[in-house]
Formats: structure tokens, C-alpha cells, sequence
């Protein structure tokens, strides 16, 4: 009898123990753009994988790494993403694993092979241009797959293999055989030292069928697939060509869902995860009133700034089928139907035939006072209640010295520092600068800058000069970069982060700006996009950042350029970039201005104690002599 009891309680200790393990999973999704977070305040995309979370109970926490612009090969290789996911998966974590659409860049050749082909013969223009990403589907994409696969189970984790969502490619009603993937009806081929081009293989040949030779992979390696391609595939074919472009996609391009699509791509997943049995019992695709997001960390401001954050709520077979749902803000907060509406504190959304399919809303904090703002969202029909958690830090930044670099870009490259901090030099990476100019002869500054169409700035080009065909996003290895670097012994708070931009030469220049703390340019924080831009017409970039560089840290900011069709001498211009922070000393360290008076005998050195015949930008050391002979030796600013 003892011994069975002493069962139970083993029994339940293993139970006990499950629940807590499962109470603990975190599961990453690793992909492209359309499965990427994006700031609702810059954008209309969302990744699906940004709306994933709202369908997992308490225990699980999506963590959603996709990245614009990634391949399986450049997610692999770049040391901002897959090296560092890997460093924050635990034993019994998931990985989702979803790589295609970029995979497509170089038209089913690998990248690299098609840079050496070009290098053979000799065309060194044409290697110069060539898109690395670029994968074979039934080689190279496979390999890295496999690489995935191998290196979550090493680290105790379990891997998922989801096949890419389709983009809104239909021919009538069906979407086409290259929407799903599968490049067999046009694609490049090097053999035997030569390059093919429009090549073509029947229906049944799937060589060149990306969703495929993932399942392939899963089946040889034993891992769980999801098809997602087909799942969205049957759902878009049912709403229709129009409906998509209406609902579920962007207005920008076919391959990119909205919030409405990206939730129901999310939907299918987790709804097929149900189905095979993975997390199933922590998955809810219920068709009830749904809030989302179901947290909201609106992260720290400074005092006097007002933080909108994006809402959205769906639901489906609702009781009763038609009625009101009223949502209320929290203390601190309002709330908004439309983001530049009026804010208050209720806002009402009628629906009928049971179905609100989906209504965004909108959250506002106006920051006062140094304090954390918190509350809970509420939306009821009466009948039936949901919550969201919301919250907001308020910071104010006292204190220390103004730094501030600037870069004008009407004639060269220099920049002006006023304050302690270090300049880093504006750099490039599959980009050069063409000539400073005026953009146009109609250019258009916005109106409270006072400047005209003469006004030079820097135009930038793609190395080539050549513009591929088929970009709707951002090439991780192309962009221009500008940096600001805190001076040793200093702390230095970013609190700004300007420029304009334009495009030259035609109305398909894009654009997404981004900056980061890390030298790899990991968890980088977007500024602003451009999915469409108006030729010669100057944008203003405005960013207010919270972002603490700690001595000797850097923060880097960089544009990503992309152009819309095949052109040639198109450019981005930039002008006038500008970052700026306030810098306060380390414990222990006093500032004093280069004008301090009460010194006198001065010599000047380094932090590092190079001697200086005068005193240079950032941080100077004088050592100084008194009347009595004696030594001294001070910090100060210059």
C-alpha cells in the first residue's frame, strides 16, 4: 500500500515537473519579412509571426526573430540572426523554421555560384551585383535547412519545418505555380561552366520547388512540417483576387500581409500545430472575441512625449450575432478608432452576423511626469469580456552636456561634433556615392526647412549602377551607415536621430531606416520606411529615441535602400543626418569646460596617454603645474 502511494506522489512530482517545463517554452520563429515584427507606427505590414502570440495560452511565448530581407542562407550566415537565436534556446524550446521567398533572388541558382560565374568570364560588373542570397532549392536551400535542424537539436530543441506563405501572385482564380514557390515555369541554371537563363521544367518536375524539397527535408530528417504554402494557398483562392488585395495584403505589393492577413496566415499555422499534435494544449484558435496584442510594453519616453501603440480586435460566431462592443483605456490612457483621431476614453464597434473580422483601434499615453503608466484594456458585448495589459515608462533626462554630430552631405562626407562624443565616419556597403547635387530641378524640401531646389546632397548608388528586377525589401549587406560613439569615462543618452531622404530619378525608390547599439546590428530598432516614394520630393526622418550608450559604446544608423523594377542610375539622396544625446560622466569623473580659466602650464594627453600638442573633440586629460611645483591632472570635454 505504501509503495502505491509513494506512486502517486512520484507521479504527481513528474507531473508537477511537466507542467512547469511546459509552462516555460518559448517558441522562435526564424524566416523572411513576411513572418518579421514591424513597428505599426512606420508600416502596414505585419508579420504573420508578429501576430502569433494571441493564439497560445499562458506558458508559451513566441519569440519572432524573422527578419526582412533573409534567406536561409543569409539568416545562417549573418552574425546578427541565427547566431544569436541560438543563444536563446533552452532544452524543450521550438524552433519554426520558414525560408523561401528570398531564397528566390537569383531565379534558382545559388548566389555565390552565380558571383563565380560571372567572375570567370571576366564580368566583374556583373559579379558586383549578383544577390548572394540566392539559393538551389534542391541543394543549397536543403543544406541549410538541414543546418538548422541539426543545430536546434543539438541544443536540446525541438524544430519545426514551415513551408513560406504564398505570395498574391493569381492567374484568374488560381494562384500560380511561381506564388507557391516553385520556379519550374522560368529559372537560371549554370552547367558545365555556363549560365542558362528562362529555363523552364513540366508540372511534375519539383526541382525547383522550394515548399517541396522542405517537406522532402522534413521526411529524411524526421521533423514535423507544416505546409503552410498550401493552407494559404486553398484561403486565398477562396477570398478571391480582390478580396486579398483588399484584406489580407498590403497596398504595396503581392507578398506582404496586413494585419488581417497576417493574423489569419498565423491562425492557420496554429490551427494546423493543433492538428499534428504540436502544442496542441496550448493553442487557442477559438473563433471568439479576440484582443490583440494581449500585452503592451509601450517601453520608456521622455516627459512630455505621447506614445500611440496599434490594437486590433476580431471575432467570429459572436453571441448575440449583433450588438456592440464597447472598449475602454485604463487610467493614464485613450483610446481611438483612427490613429490621428480624437482620443477619449471609450470607443464602441457595431457588428452583425455574429462576426467582426477585423478592427483595428488605437491606445495613447501622454507622458507627464516621471512614472510607469499601467492598466488593462477592457472590450465586452455584454455577454462576453476580453483584457489587455498595457504599460508606459515615463524618464526624464536631466543634467550633462549636449552632444550633437552632423552631417551637412552637400559636397563631401565631413561631419561637425559639438560636445564629448566620437564621430564614427559615414560608411557604405554595396553602395558608393555617385556626386553631390541638387536631386532636381523641382525638388520639394519640406516647408519649414526653408531650403530650395538648389540645395546639394549626397546621391548614392548601387555598385553596378544596376538596380535588380523582382526587390520588395531590404538587401541586408546593402545600405549606408552613420555612427556616434560614447567617449571613454562618459555615458551617452541618444535622444534624436534626424535626416531627409529622397529618391532621384524615378518614383520607385525605397527605403527603411534602422539603427542599433550592436556592432552586428542586432536587435535594431526601424525608424521609419518608405514603400513608396515620390521622385525629388525630401522626406523628413525623425526619430526620438531612448537609448543609453554606455563608454565607449556606439550606436549605428543605417539606410537600406531598395528600388522597385530593373533601372539603372537611379539614386537615394541623403542630407543632413543628424544624431544627437546628452552625455554625463561616469561616477567619479567631473566635467570642465576647455575653457576652465584656473588652469594654466597645460598638457595635454589622451585617455590612453599619448601626449597632444592642442586638445581634440571628446575627451582630453591636462596635467597642470601650480604655483608650488605641484602636478595635477583633470578631465575635461572638448
Amino acid at each position: 500500500m505504501k509503495n502505491v502511494k509513494l506512486m502517486g506522489v512520484i507521479a504527481l512530482c513528474l507531473f508537477g515537473c511537466y507542467l512547469m517545463k511546459a509552462a516555460n517554452i518559448i517558441v522562435h520563429t526564424i524566416g523572411d519579412s513576411t513572418m518579421a515584427n514591424y513597428d505599426e507606427s512606420t508600416s502596414e505590414i505585419r508579420g504573420w509571426g508578429m501576430m502569433f502570440q494571441q493564439f497560445f495560452k499562458d506558458g508559451v511565448t513566441i519569440n519572432n526573430r524573422g527578419k526582412s530581407g533573409a534567406s536561409s542562407k543569409s539568416f545562417y550566415l549573418e552574425p546578427a540572426y541565427w547566431t544569436t537565436v541560438k543563444q536563446q534556446i533552452n532544452k524543450g524550446d521550438y524552433v519554426l523554421i520558414q525560408f523561401a521567398h528570398n531564397d528566390e533572388k537569383t531565379t534558382g541558382t545559388d548566389g555565390d555560384s552565380l558571383k563565380a560565374y560571372y567572375a570567370s568570364i571576366g564580368d566583374a560588373t556583373s559579379a558586383s551585383t549578383v544577390d548572394y542570397r540566392g539559393t538551389t532549392a534542391s541543394d543549397t536551400y536543403k543544406n541549410n535547412l538541414r543546418k538548422y535542424v541539426n543545430e536546434t537539436r543539438e541544443l536540446g530543441g525541438i524544430p519545426v519545418l514551415v513551408s513560406s506563405m504564398c505570395r498574391k501572385y493569381f492567374s484568374g482564380n488560381t494562384i500560380t505555380r511561381t506564388g507557391r514557390h516553385d520556379l519550374g515555369d522560368k529559372f537560371d541554371l549554370i552547367k558545365d561552366g555556363k549560365l542558362f537563363t528562362a529555363q523552364s521544367v513540366g508540372i511534375d518536375d519539383h526541382s525547383y520547388d522550394y515548399p517541396y524539397q522542405m517537406e522532402q527535408v522534413a521526411k529524411e530528417m524526421n521533423v514535423p512540417y507544416i505546409d503552410l504554402t498550401s493552407l494559404t494557398k486553398a484561403t486565398f483562392e477562396s477570398y478571391g483576387p480582390d478580396a486579398c488585395t483588399q484584406l489580407l495584403f498590403v497596398s504595396t505589393d503581392g507578398t506582404h500581409p496586413s494585419a488581417m492577413g497576417g493574423t489569419l496566415v498565423a491562425r492557420l499555422c496554429a490551427k494546423e500545430m493543433v492538428r499534428q499534435g504540436i502544442l496542441a494544449d496550448y493553442i487557442n484558435t477559438s473563433t471568439d472575441l479576440t484582443l490583440y496584442p494581449t500585452t503592451a510594453d509601450l517601453g520608456p519616453a521622455y516627459t512630455g512625449q505621447t506614445l500611440t501603440k496599434e490594437f486590433s480586435i476580431s471575432g467570429f460566431d459572436l453571441t448575440p450575432v449583433s450588438g456592440t462592443v464597447t472598449i475602454t483605456a485604463p487610467k493614464d490612457f485613450s483610446i481611438s478608432k483612427t490613429k490621428d483621431g480624437t482620443y477619449q476614453d471609450t470607443i464602441q464597434i457595431t457588428y452583425n452576423e455574429g462576426n467582426i473580422n477585423y478592427s483595428k483601434f488605437y491606445i495613447q499615453c501622454r507622458l507627464s511626469t516621471p512614472s510607469t503608466y499601467s492598466g488593462m484594456i477592457t472590450a465586452t458585448n455584454g455577454y462576453m469580456t476580453k483584457t489587455s495589459s498595457i504599460s508606459a515608462n515615463c524618464v526624464m533626462l536631466a543634467g550633462g552636456t549636449k552632444a550633437t554630430a552632423y552631417w551637412r552631405l552637400e559636397s563631401d562626407a565631413s561631419y561637425t561634433v559639438d560636445g564629448p562624443a566620437n564621430v564614427l565616419d559615414e560608411s557604405w556597403s554595396g553602395m558608393y556615392v555617385q556626386r553631390y547635387s541638387s536631386p532636381n530641378a523641382n525638388t520639394i524640401w519640406p516647408a519649414n526647412t526653408g531650403f530650395d531646389a538648389t540645395r546639394k546632397t549626397q546621391r548614392n548608388l548601387i555598385v553596378g549602377d544596376a538596380w535588380p528586377a523582382g526587390e520588395i525589401d531590404e538587401v541586408s549587406t546593402r545600405y549606408v551607415q552613420f555612427g556616434l560613439k560614447a567617449n571613454e569615462g562618459t555615458i551617452l543618452n541618444i535622444d534624436s536621430i534626424g535626416m531627409y531622404v529622397c529618391g532621384c530619378g524615378g518614383n520607385g525608390m525605397r527605403c527603411r531606416i534602422w539603427y542599433s547599439a550592436n556592432e552586428d546590428f542586432s536587435n535594431a530598432k526601424v525608424i521609419q520606411e518608405f514603400q513608396s516614394m515620390t521622385a525629388n520630393n525630401m522626406y523628413a526622418v525623425e526619430a526620438t529615441p531612448i537609448l543609453k550608450l554606455d563608454s565607449g559604446q556606439s550606436v549605428f544608423v543605417r539606410i537600406y535602400p531598395w528600388y522597385s523594377s530593373a533601372a539603372t542610375g537611379k539614386t537615394i539622396c541623403v542630407s543632413d543626418v543628424t544624431i544627437r544625446g546628452v552625455a554625463m560622466t561616469n561616477s567619479g569623473i567631473k566635467n570642465f569646460t576647455a575653457t576652465d580659466n584656473a588652469l594654466a602650464d597645460k598638457i595635454y594627453f589622451s585617455c590612453n596617454g599619448m601626449q597632444r600638442q592642442k586638445p581634440q573633440k571628446g575627451i582630453n586629460i591636462i596635467k597642470t603645474t601650480d604655483k608650488n611645483g605641484k602636478t595635477k591632472a583633470k578631465k575635461f570635454f572638448y
